[in-house]
């Protein structure tokens, strides 16, 4: 994988994949002068572990043949005062609607993404991040 990031002015940047050729314009906050023109790149690392279990989460689900009509990953995180302002704790909680959904299953796709499959989520948690997991099911009629 690879990515490319130009910076566009004040302390905006746009970053590219070589891959996809997908782009993503990112911000600082306007104290720093910051326009507003995008996410700060913290946020899209929430983002993209949001993104990343919601993947798997939904795979999982349709492969055991549940009735997802929507699905809602809730991330909540916490940052060190000190710099580096790192995550120190993030929470994922998946809201998941649909007919006749089994919660056993929705409990099992969540925990095989958090312990298995989320490479965003994994890692976060080998870098010393508090990672946890909750979900509520909604049903549909």
């Amino acid at each position: 994988m690879k990515i490319a990031v130009h910076w566009t002015g004040n302390v905006s940047f746009k970053a590219e994949s070589e891959e996809t050729g997908h782009s993503v314009q990112m911000d600082g906050p306007a104290d720093l002068g910051g326009e507003n023109l995008g996410p700060r790149p913290m946020e899209l690392l929430l983002m993209g572990m949001g993104g990343c279990a919601s993947f798997d989460v939904i795979s999982m689900l349709k492969k055991s043949r549940q009735d997802v009509l929507d699905c809602c990953a809730e991330l909540e995180a916490e940052r060190a005062d000190a710099i580096p302002a790192v995550f120190t704790k993030i929470h994922l909680k998946f809201i998941v609607s649909g007919r006749k959904l089994k919660e056993s299953h929705v409990k099992r796709a969540v925990s095989l993404s958090a312990e298995k499959y989320c490479s965003a989520s994994i890692m976060m948690s080998k870098a010393g991040v508090e990672v946890t997991h909750s979900y509520e099911l909604k049903e549909v009629s």
